[in-house]
């Protein structure tokens, strides 16, 4: 399987919960595509680039307080200055409140979506 374009990892805290029992909103896994779309646009482009729209975004399961989480972003479409993103969101472990929990072993699809951005003009594929 090739290497993402882009990833991020970090876990979820208390200050990423929005409702009760620690659950993360799904604005938080957007918040975090939106970052991985900036790193493509910045390698590719040269400067932050611009969203030009979502074609689907997909919230699968829920995001807690404690959770592990693994995003990636693949580009499956160049042109000129545009650039098709394919992101997927998973949770690799779990901890709940009391301290405990566990790895997920498969990684749990929590989101996806696909996206286009707007990259610098003139960029070479590469």
């Amino acid at each position: 399987m090739n290497e993402p374009d882009s990833r991020i990892r970090l876990r979820l805290g208390p200050n990423d919960a929005r409702y009760s029992g620690g659950l993360v909103a799904g604005a938080k896994a957007m918040e975090i595509f939106g970052d991985l779309e900036t790193e493509i646009a910045l390698r590719e482009g040269g400067d932050e680039g611009l969203c030009a729209g979502y074609d689907m975004v997909e919230f699968l399961a829920p995001l807690r307080v404690g959770d592990f989480i693994d995003a990636t972003a693949r580009v499956v479409e160049r042109g000129n200055t545009s650039r098709k993103i394919a992101l997927e969101l998973h949770k690799v472990a779990s901890i709940g409140p009391d301290g405990r929990g566990g790895h997920h072993d498969p990684p749990v699809l929590a989101a996806r979506a696909s996206v286009t951005i707007v990259v610098g003009p003139g960029v070479e594929a590469g």
